[in-house]
């Protein structure tokens, strides 16, 4: 197994089955052996129905249910868990960064880095279209600059882009430190990664704004509480 995708899904009976053919599609014209990880984060519609009914369509298909999930972090870690591939990458159930922008990432990994990550941020990221002022300057704006007074994370411009691709050896040695399963874990993924020495790096990517995302200002307050956590963590040489 090569590369393995995982997808958390939170309410997504109706954008999943065509993101789902897309990346079906994708992989299909690949070379490499493959599978899809669906992990269900305790929908509370047809979610899981959804994707077992695709799954005869689908040979590399997978379904992974998760009751009482804490949150986006939770669905990520349970699926880097089960997952066979040489790499690992989880992207979104909306599909706003298709799957052939993984092509970006892979002269990477050849350079020895163990993560490469999508960046909305840096030179050559394509936004499409634009986000709306109050998500880039009060959500993206606002959580960045605390990101990066809190932890001193200045190295990475995004660490929010859902599109994150994994060695299989720093995925087995990162996601079960986990602490983090809210919005906030990608930043204790990446805070991890530096503790443990793996080298990663931005890449620009093209991404499709999606106005039902599920991250409100509301998501701000808990996520300044979860960066308080890691920098408690950071404190307490927990990552070491």
């Amino acid at each position: 197994m090569y590369l393995s995708v995982i997808i958390p899904a939170y309410n997504e009976e109706r954008r999943l089955p065509q993101t789902l053919a897309e990346i079906d599609k994708y992989l299909g014209r690949q070379k490499y052996e493959s599978e899809i990880i669906v992990v269900d984060g305790g929908s509370s519609d047809r979610t899981s129905e959804v994707v077992q009914s695709l799954t005869s369509g689908m040979k590399n298909l997978k379904l992974i249910e998760v009751k009482g999930c804490a949150g986006k972090g939770q669905a990520i870690k349970e699926g880097m868990f089960q997952a066979q591939g040489e790499f690992r990458l989880f992207t979104d159930a909306d599909n706003s960064t298709s799957l052939d922008q993984i092509e970006k990432m892979w002269p990477e990994f050849k350079k020895g880095f163990d993560i490469v990550i999508g960046s909305r941020d840096i030179k050559g990221a394509v936004l499409d279209p634009p986000q709306p002022f109050l998500r880039k300057i009060i959500l993206g704006g606002g959580f960045k600059l605390l990101r990066k007074i809190i932890i001193d994370f200045w190295s990475i411009s995004d660490t929010q882009c859902g599109f994150k691709l994994f060695s299989a050896r720093a995925a087995q040695d990162i996601f079960p430190r986990l602490t983090i399963l809210g919005f906030s874990f990608d930043v204790e993924v990446l805070v991890l990664a530096r503790e443990l020495g793996y080298k990663f790096k931005e890449v620009p990517i093209r991404w499709i704004n999606d106005p039902e995302s599920k991250v409100k200002p509301k998501h701000i307050i808990k996520m300044l509480w979860e960066m308080i956590k890691i920098k408690l963590n950071l404190i307490k040489g927990i990552y070491g």
